[in-house]
């Protein structure tokens, strides 16, 4: 058996925020919008403007984690105010928590990132994580968001720094649903890929490394091209159809063991997604091109190549193991790869990868 899916409804492009207003209209009249503080400052005006005379607005500040607590929180607070539809706007975690409140509250989401710094926008799960930081479990949702809509000119408003994070986890995308095709390994439905999920991740690939340095440079310089748009597009869209549609594997489960490292904590989902990546060529055995391919983008980017990068720099053995017993979990995906595997050889893995990356390309 085999299975896709997909989002309702993908809206992407310069200014598109200014017709939030009707796109939810489409869906509700009582929103409950999630900003985070910073987001209250910069997109609090123009939604308000988009949705006067269409949707009544309650905006509600996001407290930083995406957690029980927090989900809880909003959850009584979309039942006091009778609303029904949610609405995140902002990065992972806001919109990842916009994902598991609607859930909870049974209504439709409305999903605006408002950077490109992973592939969550799309997807029909939350990455749930404790009130401290460290990963706890995924969260699978019934289905996707109802619409995601994607402000390009707001993209590249923002910091550089979540633009190259989204094309980490982007680039880990094709790998993963490579290793899930070969194994037979099911995506996040419980069932096979698709072909046409595993020709999107592939896609996502090639659209990140032929557009990405001159999307960083575009997104430095504060202005939408058609490479940042490509980008944007790899990042949000194909990234997020790849993924859960074609599977998970090596990289996102070495990235869950790294979240136990206290000193990660402030480093980006996408760039523990590098390293992960980045240990599961080794683990994997890729080609020295592909290899060398990788690691070559990674530095023309500015995506990190050694665990030092990511804040990591006690490299002892004894110290690394619960990373990588971690993500052997039963649980995790690293059992989509197509043979057997323990921590240590994960740990070997991680730790060459780490040497490649010290090494000049």
């Amino acid at each position: 058996m085999k299975a896709a899916i997909f989002p309702s409804r993908y809206v992407q492009g310069k200014d598109s925020i200014n017709i939030i207003g009707d796109e939810l209209s489409r869906l509700g009249s009582e929103v409950l919008c999630l900003l985070s503080p910073s987001g209250l400052d910069y997109f609090q005006t123009p939604i308000k403007t988009s949705a006067e005379g269409k949707v009544n607005l309650h905006i509600e500040p996001f407290n930083r984690e995406c957690c029980d607590p927090e989900i809880e929180r909003l959850v009584r607070c979309g039942k006091e105010k009778n609303v029904n539809l949610v609405m995140g706007v902002g990065g992972g975690k806001i919109l990842d928590t916009a994902k598991a409140v609607a859930y909870q509250l049974n209504t439709p989401v409305v999903i605006v990132p408002t950077i490109a710094s992973n592939d969550a926008p799309c997807a029909s799960v939350s990455v749930i994580y404790t009130p401290e930081g460290e990963y706890d479990r995924y969260l699978f949702l019934p289905k996707n968001p109802d619409l995601v809509l994607v402000d390009t000119q707001i993209i590249a408003e923002s910091p550089v720094r979540f633009l190259v994070s989204g094309m980490g986890d982007a680039l880990a995308t094709w790998f993963e649903a490579e290793d899930c095709k070969i194994s037979h390994g099911k995506n996040t439905t419980g069932y096979l890929g698709t072909k046409t999920a595993y020709h999107l991740a592939r896609f996502c690939y090639d659209m990140i490394l032929e557009n990405g340095l001159k999307a960083k440079v575009a997104c430095q310089n504060k202005m939408v091209n058609s490479a940042l748009e490509n980008v944007v597009e790899a990042n949000v869209l194909l990234s997020g159809l790849g993924f859960e549609s074609g599977g998970l594997s090596a990289a996102h489960s070495i990235h869950n063991g790294l979240t136990m490292l206290e000193e990660t904590h402030h480093f980006w989902h996408g760039e523990k997604v590098t390293i992960g990546l980045l240990a599961m060529l080794f683990l994997t055995e890729r080609s020295q091109s592909i290899i060398d391919e990788v690691y070559t983008f990674c530095e023309s980017v500015g995506l990190p190549t050694t665990l030092e990068q990511i804040g990591v720099t006690n490299l002892d053995r004894d110290y690394l193991i619960p990373v990588a017993k971690r993500a052997c979990s039963t649980e995790e995906t690293i059992h989509n790869l197509p043979f057997d595997l323990t921590p240590e050889i994960v740990l070997d893995s991680l730790l060459i990868a780490n040497q490649e990356g010290k090494n000049s390309h």
